[in-house]
C-alpha cells in the first residue's frame, strides 16, 4: 500500500487508474487536502451509496419471493406483459422462473429502466434463469378478443411454454384461472422481483421486434413510439392509414 507522502505526489489521472481502490486507499485520500481528489472522494462515495440503495431496493423486491420460499415453494414463476396500451404491434408476455439464490441488482419495472440497462439486465435473467418463456397476441386477435382477453391468453401462452412446470405463478394485478397456484399482485412489477424480471424481457423482446417494423413501415417512426400513440403516430395513421400491424379497434377514432 503507498503512503500519504506517495499519494500527494501523484496526479488525479493516476489516482483515478489507482487499482486498489479499497479502504485503506479512500482513507488516504481523506487525508489529502487538494480539492481535485476531495471532489474524486466524494464522487466515489456518491457512487458507494447510490449502489447500496439499488442493493436495498432488489433485497425489499425479493421480499415475496423469500416468503414463499420459506413456505416450502421451489419454482416460482413471474409474469408480466407488455404493449397493452399502444395503437400498433402485439401484446407480448413473459414468463421466468428465476433460481433461489438469483440477485440481479437493478431489476424493477420495465418503464423504470432506461433502455441500455433493460438489455443488459435481460440478458442477465435469461442467462441465470431456471427457464424463461414469451407469450405474443397478434393485432388480429386483440381486436377479436379484447385487449384484457388477449393479455390473458399471451399470458397463459407464456406458462405453457416453460420447460419446468411452475409451484405457484405471481401474475401482475390478473388472474388467470390456470390449474397453478396463483397470486395476484397490484403493480406487481414494482414490488416482485420475478415479475420485474419478467417485465423486463417481455419489453425488450416487444421493442426489438417494432424496430424491426420501423424497418418495413419507416413512416410511422416505430422505433422511437414503438406503436404508442404519439402524435407523430397519430398524424402518420391520417395521413397514411392503417398498417397489418396496427389495431383497428384502437384507432378506429383516427382515420
Amino acid at each position: 500500500m503507498i503512503t500519504l507522502e506517495e499519494l500527494k505526489k501523484m496526479t488525479i489521472k493516476k489516482i483515478k487508474a489507482f487499482p486498489d481502490q479499497g479502504d485503506a486507499f479512500f482513507s488516504l485520500l481523506e487525508q489529502d487536502p487538494r480539492v481535485g481528489v476531495q471532489n474524486y472522494l466524494k464522487s466515489i462515495r456518491r457512487k458507494q451509496q447510490k449502489e447500496l440503495e439499488r442493493v436495498k431496493k432488489t433485497e425489499q423486491k425479493l421480499k415475496v419471493e423469500r416468503d414463499l420460499y420459506n413456505l416450502g415453494y421451489k419454482y416460482i414463476c413471474g409474469i408480466d406483459e407488455v404493449g397493452r396500451g399502444p395503437l400498433a404491434g402485439p401484446v407480448v408476455t413473459a414468463a421466468v422462473i428465476l433460481p433461489k439464490e438469483s440477485f440481479i441488482i437493478g431489476i424493477d419495472d420495465s418503464k423504470k429502466v432506461r433502455e441500455s440497462e433493460r438489455e443488459r439486465l435481460a440478458e442477465l435473467i435469461k442467462k441465470e434463469a431456471v427457464c424463461f418463456a414469451y407469450g405474443s397476441i397478434s393485432p388480429e386477435n386483440i381486436d377479436k378478443y379484447n385487449i384484457l382477453n388477449a393479455t390473458k391468453k399471451a399470458m397463459v401462452s407464456a406458462v405453457a411454454r416453460l420447460n419446468q412446470k411452475p409451484d405457484v405463478l405471481l401474475i401482475d394485478a390478473l388472474s388467470l384461472n390456470t390449474n397453478i397456484e396463483e397470486i395476484s399482485l397490484v403493480q406487481g412489477d414494482s414490488i416482485s422481483y420475478s415479475i420485474g424480471a419478467a417485465s423486463i424481457i417481455a419489453k425488450v423482446r416487444r421493442d426489438k421486434y417494432m424496430i424491426e417494423m420501423d424497418k418495413k413501415y419507416p413512416e410511422y417512426n416505430f422505433k422511437s413510439n414503438k406503436g404508442y400513440g404519439t402524435k407523430e403516430h397519430i398524424e402518420a395513421i391520417k395521413k397514411f392509414g392503417l398498417t397489418p400491424i396496427h389495431r383497428r379497434t384502437f384507432c378506429s377514432k383516427f382515420i
